[in-house]
């Protein structure tokens, strides 16, 4: 599915975006926003993603880790994985790419309203999430609890470390986080343990809740399994496949789990729609 490109206008052409800040968020990461070099604005969804390309270089999917309610800008943010996302990390302000986009479905946000949301990031899996996060927050009246489950391996590793400060101080979020392991030489006032050792302190209304999942293969079976015995249907435990997709546009084939291409009808499904789908790793 693609979205907010306009009739006549090609998705295979990228539009120049020029890099207006960057920010390490972690020794690993780094945060970049950008903004169009004409009047386009992305106006995505919570959860979709964009191609990066740059000249020379190569092409990369990326999930949009900014909500659209913030401004014309949007931000990207990753770890080095490839040579694209290895060329970005050596950006600097005022530097232009190309972006193609945005692409996927994103968080059902239509349907998500009036229910209470549970975030559950592993590790980078906080990109896409934060979208979301921040949408539910600029839209506040819109949705019931916000609950946000972040784990990471440990403490130098934590992301967005001034917002999710921010997000704790809010009365109307319940944050939790947790790291893998602490080392004796850093500071931590979190949990120290995997991410499903949060959820016997979580109280949610299963009739009324929605879960978003986003995070290492490993982490969605069990985290799958919590939210089946906290009494969530199936239907109302959202995961993103985004680190699946390739060319964003169903014609690589990198993406393609049986008749199903991520890049197309996801990167968002439900855990019931990917039950029957075992290559999905879920």
């Amino acid at each position: 599915m693609v979205k907010s490109v306009k009739l006549g206008e090609s998705v295979f052409v990228p539009r120049l975006a020029k890099l207006e800040r960057v920010e390490p968020l972690s020794p690993k990461e780094k945060l970049f926003r950008f903004s169009f070099q004409d009047d386009y604005r992305l106006d995505h969804n919570p959860g979709q993603f964009v191609q990066v390309s740059l000249a020379g270089i190569g092409e990369a999917p990326i999930s949009i880790a900014s909500s659209a309610t913030r401004g014309d800008w949007f931000e990207l943010g990753f770890r080095i994985t490839g040579n694209v996302t290895q060329a970005m990390f050596a950006l600097k302000p005022g530097d232009v790419i190309g972006i193609r986009g945005p692409f996927g479905n994103g968080f059902p946000v239509p349907q998500m309203k009036g229910q209470d949301l549970l975030f559950v990031a592993g590790g980078i899996g906080l990109f896409p999430l934060r979208s979301m996060v921040q949408y539910a927050v600029d839209k506040r009246d819109q949705f019931g609890r916000l609950i946000i489950l972040y784990g990471c391996k440990e403490p130098a590793e934590e992301l967005f470390r001034g917002e999710v400060r921010e997000w704790r101080r809010r009365p109307d979020i319940n944050i939790m986080e947790t790291v893998d392991r602490c080392p004796l030489d850093e500071a931590w006032d979190g949990s120290v343990g995997v991410i499903t050792s949060l959820f016997p302190r979580v109280q949610i209304d299963p009739a009324k809740t929605i879960a978003m999942v986003v995070g290492p293969p490993v982490m969605y079976h069990y985290v799958i399994g919590e939210c089946l015995k906290k009494g969530m249907r199936k239907d109302q435990i959202l995961l993103s496949l985004e680190r699946k997709m390739r060319c964003g546009m169903g014609l690589c084939g990198h993406c393609q789990i049986n008749n199903v291409y991520v890049c197309q009808e996801g990167p968002v499904f439900t855990y019931e729609e990917l039950i029957g789908l075992p290559e999905a790793g879920v």
